[in-house]
């Protein structure tokens, strides 16, 4: 019998068995445990050198806003007008302002402004995004009318106009309210809160929340459209599971990571309006530190004198575009961590 190249089978079985050679055997790894999800999220992120820079700067203010007083040098209300406008020295390293008050420590109190304003609106507003849009989204009909209808009325609203709206016809009857009520119940905590001038800012933040919602309400409406046809979703509502636990187990869940990405980068545009409305006198007022309320004092005097004393509006102003870039910054880390699309 011949083989297919033409040589007799016994002749090619004696070579095979002649040359023979020993191969090393492979390798059995052990079965390794997958990494979980949020690991691999972080490496991505972390990949993002800017998006690194601008977390440390985030927890730098946190931190800053939670150990104020003990990081400050000096009481932020505390002037000397011997000491008026000076420049950066071993005893103030960022100087004075007009009436002796130290720099540092009014930046330094001005951070626990920005994280307080920060995390009021950012709760509101995300507490009634995720509701309301979730609740259009998912339900439709005359829902989802009444709720888009009112998302367009807030958008047909420029924000400072509705801000300064507030500020002028409701917020002095709300102050005097709550004054009132200090009074004829003895509430001492209420008549500090009143008195310290955060009760003013509040109304306004309130307005913030107000308009700030609407935006993440239409993003989480259009998440919660894609999803709700989804063969999870129809399988959940079949075995009779609730509207609201489809929501809060099923739906929102799965539309966390573009709705992390917006509100990331949304945190950057509160504390710029913060700043902002501290400027234009309807936020925080002196002697209550504020980046804004600080530059707005030293704007109008020394943005002529060149270069002696423009430390005093670069320094303010530096620091509340760090923070801004900074929250822009993780915004598009977690984009680019989370978005499938971009891996």
């Amino acid at each position: 019998m011949i083989s297919l190249v033409g040589r007799p089978l016994s002749v090619v079985g004696l070579v095979v068995a002649a040359t023979t050679v020993n191969l090393p055997l492979a390798k059995i790894h052990p079965e390794t445990k997958p990494r979980p999800a949020w690991y691999e999220t972080w490496r991505r992120f972390a990949r993002n050198k800017p998006a690194l820079l601008g977390l440390m700067v985030i927890v730098l203010l946190l931190f800053t806003a939670i150990f104020a007083g003990q990081l400050a040098p000096y009481d932020y209300t505390k002037t000397n007008l011997d000491l008026s406008a000076k420049p950066p020295s071993a005893e103030h390293w960022l100087g004075t302002d007009v009436i002796g008050r130290d720099m540092l420590s009014r930046i330094i109190f001005g951070a626990r402004s920005v994280v307080f304003v920060i995390v009021v609106v950012a709760t509101i507003s995300l507490s009634l995004g995720l509701v309301l849009g979730a609740a259009a989204g998912y339900f439709g009909g005359w829902v989802d009318t009444l709720i888009s209808r009112t998302i367009d009325f807030l958008f047909a609203f420029p924000d400072l106009l509705f801000i300064f709206f507030i500020a002028a016809t409701i917020k002095p009857g709300l102050v005097a309210g709550l004054r009132t009520l200090a009074q004829d119940n003895n509430m001492q905590w209420l008549t500090d809160f009143v008195r310290s001038g955060y009760a003013d800012y509040l109304v306004v933040m309130i307005a913030l929340s107000v308009l700030g919602w609407a935006g993440l309400a239409r993003l989480v409406r259009g998440q919660i459209l894609a999803l709700r046809e989804k063969e999870f979703v129809i399988g959940a509502q079949a075995v009779g599971v609730s509207n609201w636990r489809i929501m809060t187990r099923y739906l929102i869940p799965n539309s966390l990571a573009p709705i992390l990405v917006a509100i990331s980068m949304g945190l950057g545009g509160i504390a710029l309006s913060e700043g902002i409305l501290a400027y234009l006198g309807i936020g925080l007022q002196p002697p209550n530190p504020s980046w804004g309320n600080i530059l707005a004092d030293n704007i109008g005097r020394y943005w002529r004198t060149w270069p002696e004393m423009l430390w005093m509006i670069f320094l303010p102003f530096a620091v509340m575009a760090a923070v801004v870039f900074a929250f822009n910054f993780v915004g598009d880390g977690l984009n680019e961590a989370l978005n499938p699309e971009l891996q």
